[in-house]
């Protein structure tokens, strides 16, 4: 897992790579590895690469080492997760462009991130009023007495409210950032940052001293949104990023909540904008408890997520990490594999036994699953 790791990094660190192709490299070569060592015409065949593409990465690949990258790079990022890796957060490998590298710091909750204890997204204005402020508090409440994890930005405003409110009623919570782990944005919220890490999460898709960037909020408000079963939002303005999450959250088919406010504020422009959208109206605490209850409970998680390859044994893996889902030729497969034909045709013999690989009329095989 750990050589898998490299490459998940290795990757990231691609210029024009970016989160989707990223997914699709995996999805079709099944292994970052693989899909490091293949040819240009193996890349050419990646859906929506094409031959420039194809032909940047192979140049960018000539220049770097994933080991080494790996080594030199985990002494300062010690705690990453890739969506390779089983403890990767299950609701995250939903969305279509999950963080290829999700660093943490803190208290990790397997539960949580298998999507068994469900969170909840409070984010809004950096400056909200004293309504916005009162309803914050009194919704996280509620909402940490219910058993939800309480996910925000670790910004000013709303953010700081909902993570202090939800440490001060015993609650778990997980601050998202811009900026590397290790470098608390804004630096007033030091101190909160230190609480959370006690019991909760601070995570970031950029690494250890990475500054802030105006860029790189509005890209980790898609972490926000996708880590959470809902998103709700309790004042933001006609251009607030709160907004992004909303919107984001909503492509991603979950859930979003606004608390309505008085039209003669404007920190309550966007969640009547909102709730105008169709977003769902938050009417009162036992309201939104009753809204939240009506949403599907998730399942046990199954031995293999669409993205994780199972444990199998060691040829069989290779086997497997190379069919993609796209229908491919043995020829192909024994080139990739580097291993002998017979050896390759036994192995998805028992692939298909094993209803993980399907053959289709003329040698050709893509994954079941």
């Amino acid at each position: 897992m750990v050589e898998e790791q490299a490459y998940w990094l290795a990757w990231s660190q691609v210029a024009g790579a970016g989160p989707n192709r990223i997914i699709r490299l995996y999805q079709h070569f099944g292994s970052l590895k693989l899909a490091w060592e293949a040819s240009f015409s193996g890349l050419c065949e990646v859906d929506g690469l094409g031959e420039l593409t194809s032909a940047a990465f192979q140049t960018a690949r000539s220049q770097i080492d994933p080991i080494a990258l790996f080594e030199q790079h985990t002494q300062k990022n010690p705690h990453f997760w890739t969506p390779a890796d089983a403890d990767y957060p299950r609701l995250l490998l939903e969305i279509p462009d999950p963080p290829p590298i999700l660093y943490y710091r803190g208290e990790v909750d397997r539960q949580e991130n298998q999507g068994l204890r469900s969170a909840i997204a409070l984010v809004g204005t950096r400056s909200p009023t004293s309504y916005g402020k009162r309803w914050t508090e009194r919704l996280t409440e509620v909402l940490v007495k219910a058993g939800f994890t309480i996910v925000s930005g670790l910004a000013q405003g709303i953010d700081t409210i909902a993570h202090q409110t939800c440490l001060e009623f015993g609650g778990r919570t997980i601050g998202v950032m811009g900026t590397g782990v290790n470098r608390i944005y804004p630096s007033s919220n030091r101190d909160l940052a230190r609480r959370i890490l006690a019991s909760g999460l601070v995570l970031s898709e950029y690494p250890a001293d990475t500054p802030p960037n105006r860029t790189h909020f509005p890209s980790r408000n898609r972490i926000i949104a996708g880590l959470c079963r809902a998103t709700l939002v309790l004042e933001a303005g006609e251009k607030s990023g709160a907004l992004i999450t909303a919107r984001v959250a909503n492509d991603y088919g979950r859930d979003v909540y606004a608390l309505p406010g008085s039209l003669d504020y404007p920190e309550s422009a966007g969640c009547l904008n909102l709730i105008n959208r169709g977003a769902q109206i938050i009417l009162s605490e036992n309201h939104l408890l009753d809204l939240l209850g009506q949403l599907p409970q998730m399942d046990e998680p199954a031995a293999q997520l669409s993205l994780l390859p199972p444990e199998l044994p060691p040829d069989l893996q290779h086997v497997f990490q190379a069919v993609p889902r796209e229908a491919s030729s043995l020829d192909w497969l024994v080139e990739t594999t580097g291993m002998a034909t017979s050896n390759v045709l036994s192995a998805l013999v028992q692939l298909e036994i094993m209803g993980l690989v399907t053959q289709i009329p003329g040698m050709r095989y893509q994954r079941a699953c």
